[in-house]
């Protein structure tokens, strides 16, 4: 009785540190990853390229616009300075008047201007980031791989660059974009 109790505590450790060495033998699964440089796809795309031409554009129409409205202010601060002892007190009221009103009409267009504009580049820059994904989605299964990051967001410090896949994608997705045709607006 006295050897069953030695023994069966000794047989079940035995049991367990071989089954320990078995798992610790094992090595732990191995992940498959691939990177991509968000920014990079973007700005290199075919569809990236048109998006930042025409946010150049209405950034352009938008500083143009602005500048005819500072001339205009400036016009009518020259025309108030130079005329200052010449003009009735009526008409320097009103000139003054007029400059709140354009320096008033030139920050609330600023300000739409720069609201439309944030909302426009968002709503083309998350098109073109959805159409994308499907892209990635698509590779991503293809070369089996367990998961893909951005190197823009993830925080990644430092990486092999043969994991990234950034290439790739711009390459899939210009491609897609050709043989798709064009979106009527």
């Amino acid at each position: 009785m006295k050897k069953a109790r030695i023994i069966v505590p000794l047989a079940i450790g035995l049991m367990l540190m071989s089954t320990a060495a078995v798992f610790a033998q094992q090595a732990p699964p191995a992940f498959k990853v691939g990177i991509i440089n968000s920014a990079t796809a973007f700005e290199t795309s075919a569809e990236g390229k048109k998006a930042y031409a025409q946010f150049q554009e209405r950034d352009s129409k938008i500083k143009a616009d602005i500048q005819k409205l500072d001339a205009a202010i400036t016009a009518l601060q020259n025309r108030m300075s130079t005329g200052r002892l010449t003009m009735t007190q009526e008409a320097l009221v009103a000139t003054q008047a007029d400059i709140d009103k354009k320096t008033t009409e030139r920050k609330r267009y600023e300000e739409d201007a720069t609201r439309d504009f944030q909302q426009f580049q968002a709503t083309i820059v998350q098109r073109i980031r959805n159409e994308m994904v499907n892209i990635i989605i698509a590779l991503r299964k293809e070369k089996g791989l367990d998961f893909v990051l951005d190197l823009q967001t993830s925080g990644i410090v430092d990486f092999d660059p043969a994991m990234d896949i950034t290439a790739e994608i711009v390459k899939r997705y210009d491609a897609a974009k050709a043989a798709a045709p064009p979106v009527k607006k």
